[in-house]
């Protein structure tokens, strides 16, 4: 499709209006347009495509399937367009203000503070504010402009931006494995010592899955913490086993303090690392900025999955 042919935008912003308002009528007064000009408009789309897209009764309208997805996409269009509007109006505003960020723990001193040292040197108008914690931020209630956040997202009203793909994994020093033999399934781990981070919301749970198979296993240890790092420190150690994502333990595999344990498999699928913010529509140029500065930054990779950018 042609991004600026007026006759097929006015096709898909007459099936927008329909399933807003519910019928030709109500859509027509809200387009200044005849109800049978829009009747038109949908039977040319629909011809177009060659597909049925909303059922037609004497009494109202039924979208389809195919109808209902086709909206919810020109719904994410429209987002992006009027984002992007607002990044370009917002261009020619001079980077300059306070930015306040909430930053995961661990993840944040470790690469994170890396980027923030370059945002800041590019722009030295912008004074910048970082809380690290693992805790939940309530970023719109405290204040944030904000937030990288790792895991599954709940439900919310922030925009939030994937930056990558999360992986947690389990790992184990390999003194610990020699003196108390390696798990071979899931169900193993319960006689093992592992190492709990409290800060999820799912622990003492640890949720294994492979190739669509979920295990879920409640871990006992003797250490407990709500600090990432200092259960990699005990995980080194050899004091037991640790879940934890592949940015924290990167290293440590490849250096071979750590080893794989279960390899094949992956605790809490499909999570991520994600840019949050209270509103895109809203977003200050200097918000804008910092969004496009770190998309640029893992546009290149993870970090820890770019032997260039690894710190080792």
């Amino acid at each position: 499709m042609d991004l600026f042919d007026s006759r097929q935008a006015d096709e898909l912003a007459t099936l927008m209006a329909l399933f807003e308002h519910g019928s030709f009528a109500a859509a027509g007064r809200a387009l200044q347009r005849h109800p049978s000009v829009l009747s038109k408009r949908l039977a040319a789309l629909e011809s177009r495509l060659g597909i049925r897209l909303v059922q037609r009764t004497t009494r109202q309208l039924r979208f389809t399937d195919e109808g209902a997805r086709l909206v919810e996409r020109l719904r994410q269009a429209a987002s992006l367009i009027s984002e992007a509007e607002h990044e370009a109006s917002q261009g020619a505003a001079q980077i300059r203000g306070r930015l306040r960020l909430a930053l995961p723990a661990a993840m944040g001193r470790r690469w994170l503070s890396p980027i923030l040292a370059e945002f800041a040197l590019a722009h030295p108008g912008v004074v910048l504010e970082t809380e690290y914690s693992d805790r939940f931020v309530d970023i719109v209630g405290e204040g944030f402009d904000a937030a990288i956040r790792i895991g599954e997202l709940a439900d919310s009203q922030l925009v939030a931006r994937k930056l990558c793909a999360h992986r947690r994994i389990l790992c184990a020093a390999p003194a610990y494995l020699q003196r108390h033999g390696e798990p071979q399934v899931p169900a193993d781990l319960a006689s093992h010592n592992c190492l709990g981070f409290t800060g999820l919301r799912s622990y003492p749970d640890w949720r294994l899955t492979r190739q669509g198979q979920l295990e879920t296993v409640r871990i006992h240890g003797t250490l407990h913490s709500n600090d990432n790092e200092a259960l990699l420190s005990a995980a080194r150690a050899g004091v037991g086993i640790l879940a934890g994502g592949d940015w924290l333990m990167h290293q440590d595999l490849a250096s071979g303090h750590l080893v794989r344990v279960l390899p094949q498999w992956q605790l809490d699928s499909d999570s991520g690392i994600y840019l949050l913010r209270p509103s895109a529509r809203f977003s200050s140029a200097t918000t804008q900025a910092f969004k496009q500065w770190i998309e640029a930054f893992f546009a290149q990779g993870a970090p820890w999955e770019t032997p260039a950018r690894d710190e080792a």
